[in-house]
């Protein structure tokens, strides 16, 4: 998938939505533990009540590893889901991997072309050679944290080193790496003052956005700042959607939630 063909079916969808599939069996409906694969059954029923209304699909990886082998075949078992019935929709694997180069590589191995997402989420903190293996592979995008939404992001993003914030530094040193144009990048909404300065240096660059909702950020604040000319934005909402409701009628209420953002968004881009 392209930047283009992405920014078409956010024009198409009146959309920029990205839902996170982050599954935690304690969460989901009690009916589908019967079943024999009670986190694809959750994901197909979510995924089928939302794909008109979303842009992407973003399974956190831990929320499967911590299933040993059974919760890797699910994670596989939805993104090859997705991918058949859906392939327009843009595909994360929030794995938030990174390594010297020869580990990055079969990192990239295993989600950008094992597995076929479109794209990974990469930790920067060891540098060009943890992240460039991952940009290497073709038609493929890597989206680097920049500036996370969590309250430890405060303990090293945004410390001054040499007269300049580091979350700027590794964005700013991002764009001298081999195909930097398969970059994206992390920005949580609950930074959303830091939006201009980062549109400053990457003014067409997509950016992942987590905070909305559930930790408090604001959607329109988010795009006041940090939109673009292609939109250049992918809001992802995970707990607000996907556990709306517990019972049978979970996937119903996750649309309901779903369609709320989507109208939002819909007069955003109005």
């Amino acid at each position: 998938m392209t930047t283009q063909q992405l920014t078409e079916q956010i024009r198409q969808k009146k959309s920029f939505l990205c839902i996170g599939l982050d599954v935690d069996l304690n969460k989901i409906p009690s009916h589908l533990l019967d079943t024999e694969d009670p986190i694809f059954e959750f994901n197909k029923a979510i995924i089928d009540a939302t794909h008109d209304l979303a842009v992407a699909y973003k399974p956190n990886t831990a929320f499967y590893e911590a299933y040993g082998i059974k919760g890797w075949i699910s994670l596989e078992k939805t993104i090859r889901y997705i991918n058949e019935k859906h392939p327009e929709i843009f595909t994360i694997a929030d794995a938030k991997r990174g390594d010297i180069g020869n580990t990055s590589s079969m990192y990239a191995k295993a989600f950008l072309e094992d597995l076929a997402f479109d794209s990974v989420t990469v930790a920067p903190y060891m540098g060009k050679d943890s992240v460039e293996p991952f940009l290497a592979v073709k038609d493929k995008f890597t989206i680097l944290l920049a500036l996370t939404s969590n309250e430890g992001a405060f303990d090293f993003q945004t410390k001054s080193v040499d007269g300049k914030e580091l979350y700027k530094q590794v964005i700013e040193t991002s764009k001298q790496w081999k195909n930097s144009e398969n970059l994206m990048y992390v920005v949580g909404a609950t930074k959303a003052e830091y939006f201009t300065e980062i549109r400053k240096i990457i003014p067409t660059s997509f950016l992942l956005v987590p905070g909305v909702g559930a930790q408090g950020g604001s959607l329109s604040e988010v795009c006041k700042y940090g939109m673009s000319e292609n939109v250049g934005l992918l809001i992802n909402s995970s707990r607000g959607i996907i556990y709306a409701s517990q019972q049978q009628d979970f996937a119903e209420k996750a649309r309901e939630e779903a369609i709320k953002i989507q109208q939002e968004m819909e007069q955003i881009l109005n």
